[in-house]
């Protein structure tokens, strides 16, 4: 039976140190030392044609490992490479067996001491089979060689990427993993390593040796066969923000933390060497930005079957484990939050607690926030007890104030000064860490963190249910209205995850109680006034740039369960603008827009959840029932006028449920934006919408895939004379020449499509099509928009007969198409002729020359209804911009506004052109032009 891969890998490495010569010379010294020590022959015809992969390979399929390396290693001997025997004796004897097993105790004790909770209790230490091959695969080298690789692990805190580093750190001190691949592997946490002085990675390295004499020289010999993982890499300070000049390539340097990892992760440092990197919730962008990535990999956490064998654990009654197993399944809220290991332990831990008590957990832990009320408010009340005592609701109180500051500094690791600030006295500490809320941290005896991110969460906005912001000791902590507002806000916290949804879900009458019966007091109508106040005031602003989330607000009208509230707060909303990713955001989103009647403007994509239907598969009758909520805005929300649905997959069912509500009378729509949806069924039931809507003025199907037959019937359906459709967008639809036709027909016949933009389509051949119709002086078009189409220079002989012949069309976007200077020349001779009608052109990125200049200074100077132009992106120079600007210096010159980058010039150009705007103040030189002033694309 073949070894595994690494097995050869580790092989292949050897044999590549070999020069062209030395390697012929060991496969001869491998046929006499075979026949001398009587082993199984390989076929010397293999030897002699293999690869350096490819005799490795041959070695250890035919004989047993072992004898493989004592094969190579006397091969070596005899051909007096002692560097190679030595290293190979060394791997397989020397430090690294020393190093693995001190790693192997070190990270077995890691595990006892992280594993804080039950949960641990379902994870075993032992690496499965397929996690060994799944972990090896990370390290693969994708082609022949010995590339080193960059692997990123992210995810959310609690999804196992710690637990997974630990395991692959244990299965590579067992010879598990890595084989042959890696001599050691180094594992360093930010969060423990940002607090050092100045150091040097072989005083990294000496750290996790097991005694003070670490080989460094020797372990950074070979630095292809060295793993570094990184943990926590969000916790480094100023991540990777170190200049190229700051970084150092000595291993023996002393710098600070920061500089020695950005180092190693740009390469500067063992650029050999290959990394493991954890990071969360997602891969920051200074990574992306600096840093080679091989792979990015997501831990899936709990899986259905996962979380469904975890209960049974948990609750070791089938029947309760069960119970609250369907309690779960049957909440996408809580369901979801079972993927991270921890939290379903905490979910677990408060429906254990409930049912004890005799409660009825379908009432007591029916949301997210209820169920976190319950875990911290039992974990506070003595055992047996029928309520706090004075002590803990002190101690809980002064939790709460911690984790505010914590939220709004941005800090997630206290110190003993900070407890104390918050009312947490010495004498209270050893009572927190019992309960496992507070948990000490790192290495220091004084550092302290929540159990999870998710508690400090929620006692941050327990906070506010018990103190106003301004009885807080930190200026940092700041109002409910401003919590609020930054937490509706896209641009919000990265950590503030469940902050405002806590807030909220307090508000719910039952969480009422339990504030009530914990504190004897709590300040929800105060806080459901300001929140009602917040609404109303994003509703009465536009939002012109989109920085409300409106899933945000939609999450926490959710977790308050107060229907009578819920319906008069979405209402007071005018615009929606939301990205369903998972069941989670359909129930959600679905339960807040049912109660809806007050949009003007809702725009939404949906992905993940509706997937194409088959006789096997069908979407589930719930989740049609929440897509039937969500759509029926189009009929509820009477001022509704603007849609855009985005970025989705539709399947058949869904798909004719959204045409019956486009359909519907009630529906009055003005802009339809149906950009980049894929949708399973009759298509032609989307083009028969505008049979019903004549109030259309606006579609758009950008990004949208559409045959042949689906821009037949939307042209059909644009033609009924019903219709009032005046501008439409089929940017990158995959026209092709042939559609022309069809388009062509439409702007013959339409006398009310004023907008057309096909941008992004290869019509070089049908073009002419297109503009023999517009040749037609009953047209009406007066925005063509032909960006990208694929168009040559011999199409602006069509162009220029349209022009001369059209009297409609003012705009003409011809950017990114080839002209050259040749095409535009034949261009320019309409330009200048007094029939031709035209205020902007767009010549963007056209392939042209300063050779044109002259004949567009002649258009300049002739033209009297040319006002805008861009030029941007071709290669003009000084010669060229002087052409240009002696003729706009022309009394009878029209222009105001010319598209040039004034940076791709010279300082002498640069300076000319701003001389020529000082000179006019009519003219506006500029690179920010948009396609046409005013109209949407």
């Amino acid at each position: 039976m073949a070894a595994s891969f690494f097995s050869d890998f580790g092989l292949m490495w050897y044999l590549e140190e070999l020069k062209k010569e030395e390697f012929r010379k060991f496969k001869e010294h491998l046929k006499q030392m075979t026949l001398h020590l009587e082993l199984k022959q390989i076929p010397w015809t293999e030897v002699k044609k293999a690869s350096r992969e490819e005799l490795a390979n041959l070695l250890i399929k035919h004989y047993e490992e072992q004898q493989a390396w004592n094969i190579t290693l006397r091969i070596f001997q005899k051909m007096d490479r002692k560097d190679l025997c030595m290293k190979v004796m060394r791997e397989r004897t020397g430090y690294t067996q020393t190093y693995q097993a001190h790693a192997k105790r070190k990270f077995s004790r890691l595990w006892s001491s992280k594993s804080v909770t039950e949960i641990h209790l379902y994870f075993q230490e032992e690496v499965k089979q397929e996690e060994c091959e799944h972990l090896d695969h990370l390290f693969a080298p994708k082609e022949t060689g010995k590339q080193p690789r960059t692997v990123i692990i992210q995810g959310p805190q609690g999804i196992g990427k710690t637990t997974l580093l630990m395991k692959l750190l244990m299965a590579w001190s067992d010879n598990k993993i890595f084989r042959d691949r890696f001599l050691y592997t180094f594992y360093f946490c930010c969060r423990e390593l940002r607090e050092l002085p100045a150091t040097s990675l072989a005083d990294l390295i000496s750290r996790e040796w097991p005694d003070p004499a670490a080989p460094v020289t020797e372990i950074v010999s070979q630095p292809e066969r060295l793993l570094f993982v990184i943990d926590s890499f969000e916790e480094l300070k100023d991540g990777l923000n170190e200049p190229d000049s700051a970084l150092c390539d000595d291993v023996m340097e002393k710098r600070p933390v920061q500089v020695l990892l950005s180092s190693l992760l740009t390469k500067k440092m063992l650029p050999e060497a290959s990394l493991l990197v954890a990071v969360q919730p997602v891969c920051p962008k200074e990574l992306r930005d600096r840093v080679a990535i091989s792979e990015i990999y997501q831990p899936r956490g709990f899986n259905e079957s996962d979380r469904l064998v975890y209960f049974c654990c948990f609750f070791k009654d089938p029947k309760r484990a069960m119970e609250a197993f369907s309690l779960v399944r049957e909440s996408e809220q809580l369901f979801s939050i079972c993927q991270i290991p921890l939290l379903c332990w905490i979910l677990c831990t408060s429906l254990k607690q409930e049912m004890q008590k005799g409660k009825d957990v379908t009432l007591t832990c029916q949301s997210t926030t209820s169920v976190y009320s319950c875990f911290i408010f039992n974990l506070f009340t003595p055992e047996g007890a029928e309520g706090p005592t004075p002590q803990s609701q002190r101690q809980l109180k002064a939790l709460c104030s911690l984790a505010a500051e914590g939220m709004w500094t941005d800090t997630f690791e206290f110190r003993e000064d900070d407890l104390r600030r918050n009312g947490v006295v010495e004498a209270d500490i050893p009572a927190l860490l019992g309960t496992k809320v507070l948990l000490k941290y790192g290495e220091r005896e004084s550092s302290y963190v929540f159990l999870h991110a998710c508690i400090q969460e929620f006692c941050a906005a327990l906070f506010y249910l018990l103190k106003s912001h301004l009885d807080h000791p930190h200026p940092a902590v700041r109002s409910v209205q401003e919590l609020l507002v930054a937490n509706f806000e896209k641009t919000r916290r990265a950590h503030w995850i469940f902050l405002g949804c806590f807030l909220t879900g307090l508000l719910n009458k039952q969480e009422q109680q339990k504030l009530d019966a914990f504190f004897g007091f709590q300040l929800s109508q105060e806080i459901k006034q300001q929140l009602h106040q917040c609404l109303k005031s994003l509703g009465e602003h536009s939002d012109p740039l989109g920085q409300v989330d409106s899933l945000a607000i939609f999450y926490c009208l959710f977790e308050m369960q107060d229907p009578a509230f819920v319906k008069q707060a979405v209402n007071l909303l005018q615009k929606a603008d939301f990205h369903i990713i998972d069941n989670a955001d359909l129930v959600v989103s679905a339960y807040c827009l049912k109660y809806c009647s007050s949009l003007r403007k809702l725009s939404f994509s949906v992905q993940n959840v509706f997937k194409k239907e088959d006789e096997h598969s069908s979407t589930s009758d719930y989740s049609l029932v929440c897509w039937h909520h969500i759509c029926s805005v189009l009929t509820t929300s009477g001022h509704l006028t603007e849609l855009q649905v985005q970025d989705s997959t539709l399947s058949e069912s869904t798909f004719v449920t959204w045409c019956n509500q486009l359909r519907h009378p009630s529906c009055r729509l003005q802009r339809l934006g149906i950009n980049n949806v894929s949708f399973s069924g009759p298509s032609g039931q989307l083009f028969e919408v505008l049979f019903y809507q004549p109030d259309l003025k606006y579609l758009s199907f950008t990004l949208t895939k559409l045959s042949r037959d689906d821009v037949r019937s939307l042209c059909d359906a644009l033609n009924y004379p019903a219709g009032n459709v005046k501008e439409l967008a089929l940017v990158d639809c995959f026209l092709s020449p042939i559609d022309c036709e069809v388009l062509a027909c439409l702007l013959t016949n339409n006398k009310k499509l004023t907008y057309l933009n096909v941008s992004c389509n290869d019509l070089d051949a049908g073009l002419p099509l297109l503009c023999e119709a517009l040749c037609n002086p009953d047209t009406v078009l007066v925005y063509l928009m032909l960006a990208y189409c694929h168009l040559g220079e011999q199409c602006c002989e069509y162009i220029s007969e349209m022009l001369l012949h059209n009297k409609s069309v003012r705009y003409l976007d011809l950017g990114a198409n080839v002209l050259k200077d040749e095409g535009l020349k034949t261009l320019c001779e309409a330009l200048k002729r007094p029939d031709c009608r035209l205020d902007s052109l767009w010549l963007e990125e056209c392939g042209l020359t300063s050779a044109c200049c002259k004949d567009l200074a002649s258009v300049l100077t002739s033209s009297k209804t040319l006002q805008q132009l861009n030029l941007t992106l071709n290669a003009l120079d000084y010669a060229g911009v002087v052409v240009l600007c002696e003729a706009l210096r022309h009394p009878e010159c029209a222009l105001q506004v010319l598209g040039l980058r004034k940076t791709d010039f010279d300082e002498e150009t640069q300076a000319l052109l701003m001389a020529e705007e000082e000179r006019n103040p009519n003219l506006t030189i500029t690179d920010d032009c948009d396609t046409v002033t005013g109209v949407e694309i």
